[in-house]
């Protein structure tokens, strides 16, 4: 692969993870595999080169995780380059997949990866370029209000689609275009949950089954219940945040560039408002990374 460029990639000086929780054994699990999710972005950006495709970089986060454990997906890996981390001219789901588009100097990419370990399921989303890149950069750093937003409102218990509208409405402030809307059903999270473990997790279109079928049983159980475990701007998601843990995922465009998050939102039943709501974990690469640039 030709070239060496340094690269931007949100990273920062770790520090000690916020919470004045004691976390469970089970958000411990999802904690434990949502960072291993990070190392493995992480690692797998600052091994990208000019001239890596698409595919390549899915395959090289696929074979980290593996051999670290790692048996099932929610998700397969994904890696978008270039325009296509702001989903340009998506219009169906197999433009999604990683392509033959290849790394270039400046280009910004996605990886984003949703694997399965010891039962336990992540969701995350990493942004970054190989070297500079001003407007991605800037998208990362107006990300940080949406994070806020996201779970000042959620411990309102405000509507998610009201959240949704309210953070739509906030990108629009800021002059880019919401690009979760571009996912299916438009989502700007979803609900994840333990999965069983088997010796053999098959995939389909992309997806581990075992988790497909966890999601239409919640599907169809708060359907009849009145909720959704896709957090959408549609009417089915007209209802309260729903206790449980929510992979978020707002995502900015602009002419061409795309940067996003991803990660795990804990959602309770609590009526005390710093226990209602709370993320999984502050010590990640964006959070790291906005701090840094709040103490500059």
């Amino acid at each position: 692969m030709a070239g060496d460029t340094t690269q931007r990639t949100g990273q920062g000086t770790t520090r000690t993870a916020r919470s004045s929780l004691t976390p469970s054994a089970e958000l411990r699990g999802f904690r434990e595999v949502q960072r291993l999710a990070y190392e493995c972005a992480e690692t797998v950006a600052a091994q990208l080169r000019a001239g890596v495709t698409e595919r390549e970089a899915a395959r090289m986060q696929r074979e980290w995780l593996r051999e670290r454990g790692v048996r099932d997906w929610f998700h397969l890996p994904f890696a978008w380059f270039g325009d296509r981390t702001a989903f340009v001219n998506f219009k169906i789901p197999l433009q999604f997949f990683p392509t033959n588009r290849r790394l270039e100097p400046g280009m910004p990419f996605i990886l984003d990866m949703a694997p399965v370990y010891r039962g336990y399921a992540a969701d995350i989303g990493y942004s970054g370029s190989l070297g500079l890149n001003p407007v991605q950069d800037r998208l990362m750093s107006d990300l940080r209000p949406h994070r806020e937003l996201i779970l000042q409102q959620v411990r309102e218990r405000r509507p998610l689609r009201e959240i949704y509208e309210n953070v739509e409405r906030l990108m629009t402030r800021q002059g880019y275009a919401n690009r979760h809307r571009a996912y299916p059903f438009g989502v700007i999270a979803h609900k994840i949950d333990r999965v069983k473990e088997r010796r053999w997790s098959p995939t389909a279109f992309g997806f581990g089954t075992q988790s497909l079928k966890g999601l239409a049983s919640d599907v169809l159980h708060g359907h009849r219940e009145g909720w959704s475990p896709l957090w959408s701007p549609y009417h089915f998601s007209d209802h309260p945040p729903r206790p449980g843990l929510w992979a978020v995922e707002p995502h900015l465009g602009f002419r061409g560039t795309g940067a996003k998050f991803e990660e795990i939102l804990v959602v309770t039943d609590s009526r005390d408002p710093g226990e209602s709501a709370f993320w999984l974990d502050d010590d990640l690469p964006h959070v790291r990374r906005w701090a840094e640039e709040k103490a500059a």
